[in-house]
């Protein structure tokens, strides 16, 4: 059976700030329905490489490939075009409006006709479809009217994502998702994840945290001083063998996945 070609790809991506060369040989893939955790030590480029993943940076060297086409992100606006939404660690939500209000954050629809043309905007519709999108990824809300400032740690994390994947139709970057998490929000965190990459979409993951990585990820791609080392399935690894690539305790040539 042959392997379709990954929804997104970046390789050989160099980048240099200055004098300081961040990612050297970048290389990393991500396939639909598929969990793509990329972990690497403090300063290794994760943060780097996601940005140019996600057209918040452009890469000085290498290519990137969307749906196997080379393609040049040059804002977010244009990543997301293409259906690549991401979930920062400050998850960029405005507390003090409500969950509905956030899911359209940046994109709020309005009324049609003359109402909408003078600004009115079209809050039945975006409360019906944040409904719809908290059913879809089973995230229990009493109100999709309740202030974000109500909400728990894990639940305002649920909203982010769910915000990516109502317009991330293909692949959804997240960075550190449980980081400022509880084990019990952790775990609702991880179980969104799940469903999120059993509708098909891409999901690309960046996270310290090793054994959530071999919870839920299906292949792991390893960074160390802003070079891909290691590109492997997660039931081809342990985690042994990751911290050995990602401190440089083992080296070698780097696995194609």
């Amino acid at each position: 059976m042959i392997e379709p070609a990954p929804l997104l790809e970046a390789r050989h991506i160099t980048r240099s700030f200055g004098r300081v060369v961040a990612l050297r040989d970048g290389n990393f893939a991500a396939w639909p329905g598929e969990v793509s955790a990329l972990v690497g030590d403090n300063g290794a480029g994760k943060s780097t490489l996601i940005k140019i993943l996600s057209g918040a940076l452009q890469p000085d060297g290498g290519e990137l490939l969307v749906d196997g086409s080379p393609a040049h992100l040059s804002s977010p606006q244009e990543a997301r075009q293409l259906g690549i939404e991401t979930v920062y660690q400050d998850l960029a939500l405005a507390p003090a409006l409500d969950v509905a209000s956030n899911l359209y954050l940046g994109r709020e629809a309005r009324r049609p006709g003359i109402l909408g043309a003078i600004g009115f905007l079209d809050d039945r519709q975006m409360r019906k479809r944040a409904q719809e999108e908290m059913a879809n990824l089973q995230i229990g809300l009493t109100s999709v009217r309740q202030p974000v400032l109500t909400l728990s740690g894990g639940q305002r994390q649920a909203i982010a994502v769910a915000r990516a994947t109502a317009w991330g139709k293909r692949v959804v970057i997240m960075d550190e998702p449980t980081a400022a998490l509880g084990v019990r929000e952790s775990n609702m965190v991880l179980r969104l994840i799940e469903r999120i990459k059993q509708s098909g979409v891409a999901v690309i993951m960046i996270s310290h945290n090793l054994p959530e990585v071999f919870e839920v990820a299906d292949r792991i791609t390893i960074l160390r001083l802003g070079r891909t080392v290691r590109q492997m399935r997660r039931d081809e690894a342990s985690m042994a063998d990751v911290v050995a690539f990602m401190t440089g305790a083992q080296v070698g040539q780097m696995a194609e996945i």
